[in-house]
């Protein structure tokens, strides 16, 4: 007898995605805002690219979004509308950083807006600094409102027998995420409304006659949490694809969600490492030293559980796979470098280099990107119902796992000879042949991308036919039809562990053979 009847998909709700746009504009529906949400951080991804500012938006939103109220067997999230309303504050957000390209000049601070560069002084005819300012002050209000709406729905809305040590881990890092957000999101905001102040009503927090490395606190207090922000939605999606195509259960699953608040913890004692060239206290360097250091220890541990998920594991490489594997590899080399950089005299030497670029790409990159495809690929048959083309992932795998090597692992050769970032031509023609290896890689790159838009083009609605559960994995979103219907469940499954269907299925309770058939392709 099956343990839960799944729905075929309702027609109406089949048909959302070509209904007129009104729908898209007011709807409340968590699974939509998660698409949305997809479709906005790509577009982002890509203008980000063209621009060299990869890291622009935060992309692993959308999967939290969509996935994390199916997997703790919720409805749709706790506060619908400020969903909704978390969502297009992004777009606008998107909207006023770009706009200070058609104000008489963008930002001309460096990305971190350093003060005093965002002094009148400096940027008296342009308004870019105030539409950069205004972009990352509406980003982290809707940041806050969309980490305080997820952790409600955790805590309020679990299904019947969803203990918190029963959650999946892909839930806990977005509890993580959320709270580390919540945390540092609001200095970030608090500090663009002082460079405001300081441009409009003549205030001196951050001006040469006031506290310029006061802003650096403040920026980096966020500024390096943010690389967690971006990362941990990443390993909690790593941490189900693994153990899914390892067909093993995740290796010291409680270990795991402590790793996971030992990082949040530590995130936000290691900013100062960003300032070690400011001039600081040598107690005060020697503390942020060994922070740094230190943070390697729970992100070691989880390397290590995903490696021992693996172990004698019978490993299916499909997609989502090659792409987890891919940001082991190159998480591990930016892990690697990180703990170099952490030392003050190394890190004095190369903090202007290329060698810190090659580092802050194999974390972010390999951290959140490579993260983000396994999950695209895994996730997408649930979405919509149809599989991604195997070819064109292949071709999207390798093209990147090549690209992204090509163009970031010889730029620490660039850091070590000598090369400072920051600059837009260079004298020295040593660096030439290595700077055009990179170039030509970074259009791999830019290839790799564009193999995967079409693939997802092609796949929404002439891919294979996916069934609700193509990968025989362990969590509830696979218990309901594919896409989901509006309100995910009609009953849910009973929980017993942080695997419920690998449970009702070897317990004979999930009988497979009584899922209604797909719609038709």
């Amino acid at each position: 007898m099956a343990a839960t009847q799944v729905l075929p998909r309702p027609k109406a709700y089949d048909d959302t995605f070509w209904k007129p746009i009104s729908l898209w504009l007011t709807t409340t529906d968590h699974k939509l805002i998660g698409i949305m949400y997809m479709v906005t951080g790509i577009l982002s991804f890509v203008i980000g690219g063209i621009f060299a500012l990869i890291i622009r938006l935060q992309l692993s939103q959308p999967n939290a979004n969509y996935m994390v109220p199916i997997m703790i067997g919720a409805r749709d999230m706790a506060f619908p509308r400020v969903n909704l309303l978390g969502f297009w504050l992004v777009p606008v957000s998107i909207i006023l950083y770009y706009s200070g390209f058609f104000s008489g000049g963008a930002l001309d601070a460096g990305w971190t807006g350093y003060a005093p560069l965002t002094e009148k002084a400096y940027q008296a005819k342009s308004l870019g600094v105030d539409f950069w300012a205004m972009s990352i002050i509406v980003w982290a209000i809707s940041g806050i409102m969309a980490s305080t709406n997820f952790l409600t729905t955790i805590v309020a809305l679990r299904a019947p027998g969803m203990k918190l040590t029963r959650l999946p881990l892909f839930v806990w890092a977005q509890i993580s995420t959320s709270i580390l957000l919540l945390v540092v999101g609001a200095p970030l905001a608090a500090a663009m409304i002082l460079v405001e102040f300081d441009r409009q009503l003549g205030t001196q927090f951050f001006t040469t006659q006031g506290r310029p490395v006061l802003y650096q606190h403040l920026f980096w207090f966020f500024g390096h949490p943010e690389v967690y922000i971006m990362i941990l939605p990443g390993f909690g999606m790593i941490s189900e694809v693994i153990p899914v195509f390892a067909r093993k259960p995740i290796f010291g699953y409680m270990s795991m969600v402590a790793a996971l608040f030992g990082i949040v913890f530590l995130s936000m004692t290691v900013w100062a490492h960003h300032m070690f060239t400011v001039g600081m206290n040598t107690y005060v360097e020697g503390f942020f030293m060994l922070m740094t250091m230190l943070i390697a220890v729970p992100t070691g541990i989880k390397f290590f559980n995903w490696i021992a998920t693996a172990w004698w594991g019978s490993i299916d490489f499909e997609i989502p796979m090659k792409f987890a594997f891919g940001f082991l590899a190159t998480f591990l080399i930016g892990g690697i470098t990180g703990v170099y950089l952490a030392s003050v005299p190394v890190d004095t030497q190369l903090h202007q280099s290329y060698y810190v670029v090659a580092h802050l790409h194999y974390v972010l990159f390999g951290g959140s990107v490579f993260t983000i495809f396994a999950g695209i690929y895994y996730w997408f048959p649930k979405i919509t119902g149809r599989m991604l083309n195997k070819t064109l992932g292949e071709w999207n795998f390798w093209t990147l796992f090549v690209g992204f090597n090509g163009t970031f692992l010889i730029m620490h050769t660039l850091g070590l000879e000598g090369m400072p970032r920051r600059i837009a031509t260079y004298s020295n023609e040593a660096w030439a042949a290595t700077n055009l290896i990179i170039t030509v890689s970074s259009f791999l790159i830019a290839f790799s991308v564009a193999i995967f838009l079409i693939n997802v083009v092609r796949s929404w609605n002439h891919g294979e036919v996916a069934g609700d559960d193509p990968w025989r994995a362990n969590t509830l979103e696979w218990a309901t039809a594919s896409p989901p219907p509006p309100y995910n469940f009609e009953r849910v499954p009973p929980v017993r562990s942080f695997m419920p269907l690998r449970d009702l299925r070897e317990s004979g309770e999930l009988e497979e053979e009584l899922t209604p058939e797909p719609a038709p392709a």
